[in-house]
């Protein structure tokens, strides 16, 4: 299961809306791809629908589209957005991973 906090939908759903993406077909590919400093990255898009062989999973109204390589590697993690003087953006936390790079969006299991 993957965990996607309010903070997050919010933000998504918004970005969906000044976009006129309809809620209830578009949602939110979360996927993970071979790359970054430490094996793989962290990939977020919105699109209009699913893929026939997408794994199609809901949090609070938003739709997730996952494929299933990168389902296996995002069990258990949770999806976040947040907000510092630094800037803000989406985090993972994934238990599942054994290793992480310095700017958190990649990562090694």
């Amino acid at each position: 299961m993957i965990n996607v906090t309010e903070n997050a939908i919010i933000e998504v759903k918004k970005f969906m809306a000044s976009e006129g993406m309809e809620i209830t077909s578009a949602g939110l590919r979360v996927r993970v791809l071979p790359g970054g400093c430490s094996g793989y990255q962290y990939a977020l898009d919105v699109e209009d629908a699913p893929t026939q062989t997408d794994k199609i999973l809901e949090a609070n109204g938003l739709k997730l589209f996952i494929d299933s390589f990168s389902l296996q590697l995002l069990e258990g993690v949770e999806i976040d957005y947040v907000s510092t003087v630094m800037g803000s953006g989406f985090t993972f936390k994934n238990p599942n991973a054994t290793g992480s790079c310095g700017c958190g969006s990649s990562f090694s299991v």
